[in-house]
């Protein structure tokens, strides 16, 4: 039979142009598309090591608030003990009920201060958790696709602190 004879032919021919046809196709996506994922993928990479890195030098920052927080409470009251001291050494034999006074009015100056470094230290972990919410919300949109509401943001990293 003549047809089976030229099988071998007509196949070899096919697997030929096979060949080329996926070169041609390999080669096409190596050179369009690769990249241009690769470049996606690196894109959203340097996305997220952004965010992580503001969501750092808000965590950063609030320390060093909380740090100067410290630092200004010990201050203060090593400052308002020294000032109480001196006042009950020189006012000790005179007025005791002025002695007293001084006290009460440091110590309200004592806790207004610790109130408004308190009130500071919220504000800063408050603003850290909004930019880490907004962090979230684009870590979350970028990687997955998925959109996050802001309020579900917020109490994924409420939960997280």
């Amino acid at each position: 039979m003549p047809q089976i004879s030229q099988l071998m032919e007509v196949y070899g021919s096919q697997f030929f142009w096979l060949l080329i046809v996926i070169g041609i196709i390999y080669f096409g996506i190596a050179k369009n598309m690769v990249p241009k994922i690769s470049k996606t993928v690196d894109d959203r990479q340097k996305r997220i090591s952004d965010d992580l890195a503001a969501a750092q030098a808000g965590q950063d920052k609030a320390e060093q608030i909380e740090a100067d927080y410290r630092t200004s409470i010990n201050g203060a009251r090593n400052d308002a003990a020294a000032i109480v001291n001196d006042a009950k050494a020189k006012v000790a034999k005179k007025n005791e009920a002025a002695i007293k006074r001084a006290e009460t009015a440091l110590a309200k100056k004592a806790d207004e201060a610790d109130a408004a470094l308190k009130t500071a230290q919220s504000a800063a972990l408050k603003e850290i958790e909004a930019v880490a919410a907004e962090a979230a919300q684009a870590i979350v949109k970028t990687v997955s696709g998925a959109k996050v509401t802001a309020t579900d943001a917020k109490k994924a990293v409420k939960a997280a602190f």
